[in-house]
């Protein structure tokens, strides 16, 4: 697949939390997020292999029972079924990857590239 700038639109996860797809194939989908400065992702976990990257903003991460401060330009992977969770200490942009595809992030219309 094959995606142009803004193909498809953000959607509301929780609280303070925004995602789009930004392209997808059959073993991973990557996304686009935006986080709200003070939003709160609860301690969760699931059975897909998370990998990103932080391009701007501030993030504080519990991974498997450790916390990390993150700043622009770190990147994490969590592997399936880790507990983990997120602060987000500043308004934050960022990108992840997720193994297999999360159908939940697939998006609902895609729209036409033409």
């Amino acid at each position: 697949m094959y995606t142009k700038k803004n193909q498809f639109e953000y959607k509301r996860l929780i609280e303070g939390v925004s995602m789009r797809p930004l392209v997808y194939e059959q073993k991973t989908i990557l996304c686009e997020f935006i986080l709200e400065k003070d939003a709160k992702l609860p301690l969760h976990q699931h059975p897909y292999e998370q990998t990103g990257y932080l391009i701007s903003g501030k993030l504080r991460f519990e991974i498997g029972g450790k916390w990390y401060n993150s700043i622009p330009g770190d990147s994490w992977c969590i592997p399936e079924n880790v507990l983990h969770r997120v602060e987000v200490l500043e308004e934050a942009h960022l990108v992840e990857i997720f193994s297999p595809i999360r159908p939940d992030y697939l998006p609902q219309n895609p729209v036409s590239p033409h």
